[in-house]
């Protein structure tokens, strides 16, 4: 049994033993598995440090001279409200990620009721392995009343509106698609090749469902202007965990041009090294809706289950809570670029 985060990282790093060490910070530094993390492949992880780099030079203006004592977290994400700006970032395929150490379903269902616990939703995942992402759609039903996000990997036009369609049928609140796994070789190797999507692609698939679509791996501004211009509803700032390509810069580089760029005709959200709340603050403070946690979160699952992420959750709406009220936002509208400092990346 499990009763605080100490004890879920001790259980987490004895049964991930010799594949992740679960690190006080997850930096990519000490990893010793050729796969840094949940998927992507074995690379020098510049790309996974860039993102904390960018992260740690972004600081926070202490601001105490203010009203703002009972900080409001509550955001709203297509007409559902979320405790905290938090998402749970779609994650799966533990036998290959994780030597089946702990059991694909088990590991999808402890995101998602862990979410649902806390007040919030989780993304969930696809894979070669074909009865993972329908596995995500079954735990959203089972454990969120189905208000999950699928995210289907890059394939080929006609699957991923077939997989759209079973996210719908599924209640599912939006559907998303990680562009950013477009050359992933697991899929080739499997028989279910991934590839770039062309504008037309996306217009043929946002065009197919009422669903909110989100595109996941936006690293640039043409591309959220591409994103827009397609009708998506949503774009997701990340390099897939700096997973997909070792020299990207971080997400927390790249965000505020994004911002700036598309801003106002669709959602942005952000990945990429978030560890606290603080992070979260930086991160909306530099001009996200919300964050999406990716390795804290798969951690968590490993070592305690739905009670692990659940508390890991609640501990980053804590953390949070506490870094609006020291920079005085009282809620998440009025987190701004006032509330932190930038040093030069």
């Amino acid at each position: 049994m499990v009763d605080d985060l100490k004890a879920v990282h001790e259980q987490a790093r004895e049964r991930l033993k010799g594949i992740c060490r679960v690190c006080p910070v997850c930096d990519g530094r000490s990893c010793i598995s050729g796969v840094p993390g949940m998927g992507g492949r074995k690379s020098d992880r510049q790309g996974f440090r860039r993102n904390r780099a960018a992260l740690e030079k972004v600081l926070l203006n202490l601001r105490t001279i203010h009203d703002a004592v009972n900080p409001d977290t509550i955001y709203e994400l297509f007409g559902i409200k979320l405790s905290l700006p938090v998402m749970v970032a779609p994650m799966c395929e533990t036998t290959y990620n994780y030597l089946g150490r702990i059991d694909d379903y088990e590991f999808i269902v402890s995101q998602v009721a862990g979410a649902e616990e806390a007040g919030t939703i989780a993304f969930t995942g696809d894979s070669p392995d074909p009865p993972l992402y329908e596995m995500g759609l079954k735990a959203s039903r089972e454990y969120a009343a189905g208000k999950g996000i699928p995210i289907i990997k890059p394939r080929e036009t006609e699957e991923i509106i077939r997989r759209i369609k079973l996210a719908e049928k599924s209640g599912a609140l939006a559907v998303g698609i990680d562009i950013d796994a477009a050359g992933f070789e697991n899929f080739k190797k499997a028989g279910q090749p991934v590839r770039p999507l062309s504008p037309s692609d996306l217009h043929n698939i946002t065009g197919n469902t009422n669903l909110p679509v989100i595109l996941k791996g936006i690293m640039t501004v043409d591309e959220a202007v591409a994103a827009v211009d397609c009708g998506a509803a949503g774009l997701v700032v990340s390099n897939h965990g700096g997973r997909a390509v070792d020299s990207t810069p971080g997400t927390a580089e790249v965000l505020p041009e994004i911002v700036a760029a598309v801003k106002g005709v669709i959602r942005i959200f952000v990945d990429g090294g978030v560890r606290s709340g603080e992070d979260v603050l930086k991160m909306l403070a530099l001009g996200a809706e919300a964050v999406l946690v990716g390795r804290p979160v798969a951690i968590a699952a490993v070592g305690g289950g739905a009670k692990g992420v659940n508390m890991l959750i609640r501990q980053f709406k804590d953390d949070l809570t506490r870094s609006m009220l020291l920079t005085g936002c009282s809620n998440l509208q009025l987190i701004g670029p006032y509330a932190v400092r930038r040093t030069l990346f």
